[in-house]
């Protein structure tokens, strides 16, 4: 009687599997890199997220991206932070960084750069103007209420001088293969581990402390984490 079954059932469990790869698979996934020059040298860290259109039967959701915000630590208890947030008509957004290496891309080429065509592009690009996400750093890494807004153009006005953000770039990486994009051949892994360097973003109420001293408009968003972490 089991034999009658197994190939209908492994059938189904494959169709089943398949369409939950679909689902799940990112569009294309980007790295994003920012520089800093220092009174001892430059400085560099980068970040790789994933973005996930909704190909869910519902249709009712909307792109996302997953991953982590960009830390760098710049030494002598310094350190910057690209948000996974926009600031626009002094509204805190979210969602624009789903779309941050397309309009690069886009910027760079001086052409428009079609969603599906993402993954096949290749080569890094500047990140300006208001592509440029939300940039804070922290006094004190440990705690949240030491936040500050630091302006692309004056990271000295924060950080004290000798200190400039030299470039913000992008690139599209192997998207690989969902579920098992671990790294090399296999795509490059969704970039994880700010929680170790914020450790209060695994409590209650620290982010939104950190958006609030940063003097960033809609702190009080329906989770704030996701301004630094998206899982």
């Amino acid at each position: 009687m089991f034999f009658k079954w197994f190939g209908p059932l492994a059938l189904l469990a494959a169709l089943v599997i398949g369409d939950q790869i679909r689902i799940n698979r990112p569009a294309h996934k980007f790295r994003l890199t920012v520089e800093v020059e220092t009174p001892e040298g430059r400085k560099s860290a980068s970040s790789v997220v994933a973005v996930h259109p909704d190909r869910s039967y519902t249709r009712r959701g909307q792109t996302r991206t997953l991953g982590d915000a960009v830390y760098v630590d710049l030494g002598q208890g310094k350190n910057l932070v690209a948000l996974l947030a926009h600031v626009d008509n002094n509204k805190l957004v979210l969602d624009d960084l789903s779309y941050v290496a397309l309009r690069a891309y886009g910027a760079a080429s001086g052409r428009r750069v079609p969603f599906g065509e993402m993954s096949r592009q290749a080569g890094t690009v500047p990140v300006k103007g208001e592509l440029i996400p939300v940039i804070v750093s922290f006094a004190d890494r440990t705690q949240p209420g030491t936040a500050r807004k630091v302006a692309p153009d004056d990271a000295e006005a924060v950080l004290g001088k000798g200190y400039h953000i030299s470039g913000i770039s992008t690139e599209v990486v192997p998207n690989g293969y969902w579920p098992l994009d671990f790294g090399g051949p296999l795509g490059e892994p969704v970039t994880r581990g700010i929680e170790a360097k914020l450790p209060w973003l695994k409590g209650d109420g620290g982010a939104a402390t950190a958006l609030r001293a940063a003097g960033l408009p809609g702190a009080e968003v329906t989770d704030a984490r996701e301004a630094f972490t998206r899982k």
